[in-house]
């Protein structure tokens, strides 16, 4: 059977779930063209793999893309500021789900968190749920956000030793915590291209424990 070409777009390749997530979009034939936008480009070199350079929470004009993947996320601390933060988590996603959808996408997954909620009184639950809500909104045939518990996974930085600290804790009762589980990056960045790959229309969430793990 032949493929038709088909064009993926990554947010946040740099990232602890992105970088899982480029990964496997660049090994799987089913997209035949990657581009990544971020403040700075990655360290990865691939045929099939452009990379643009963007000012967040701006966008610009995207090229032509069949399914976007956002992977956009920081912390207050890292941050600086719930503003900021907001700019990140909320408004540049809610952008790159807007430039997506005239840029014919078809799809728009993105990752935010276990508990988002718009009427949360938590300012981090509530700013993922806003993101939720205002994506779908855009009015692009697909939106799935996945909502992982605690992330897993080796960073290149030391910027969140106190969720470092965390994970060792959780870990250790790991099968006691239920959807609490933490999920490992490359989990998620699997649950997104099995996602992808499905095809299903409409708006819709993944929960951390339909993720699957490795």
């Amino acid at each position: 059977m032949v493929l038709m070409p088909r064009t993926a777009l990554l947010a946040g390749a740099t990232g602890l779930v992105g970088s899982h997530l480029l990964d496997q979009l660049l090994r799987d034939d089913h997209w035949d063209h990657v581009v990544t936008v971020g403040r700075r480009p990655t360290d990865k070199a691939d045929p099939k793999l452009e990379q643009l350079v963007v000012p967040f929470p701006e966008i610009g004009a995207l090229p032509a893309v069949d399914d976007v993947f956002s992977c956009l996320g920081t912390t207050i601390k890292v941050a600086g500021s719930q503003e900021a933060f907001s700019s990140v988590d909320h408004d540049a996603v809610v952008a790159l789900a807007a430039q997506a959808q005239r840029s014919g996408a078809q799809q728009f997954l993105h990752v935010t968190a276990l508990g988002a909620s718009a009427g949360s009184r938590i300012f981090y639950n509530r700013v993922k749920g806003e993101t939720e809500r205002d994506v779908a909104a855009v009015g692009l045939p697909t939106t799935i956000a996945f909502r992982p518990s605690m992330i897993d996974g080796a960073r290149d930085d030391q910027s969140r030793p106190g969720e470092s600290l965390g994970l060792v804790a959780m870990r250790a009762v790991g099968p006691l915590l239920g959807k609490y589980r933490p999920n490992k990056a490359s989990d998620i960045a699997a649950a997104m291209i099995r996602e992808a790959k499905a095809g299903s229309s409409g708006n819709r969430v993944i929960e951390a424990g339909q993720f699957g793990r490795s």
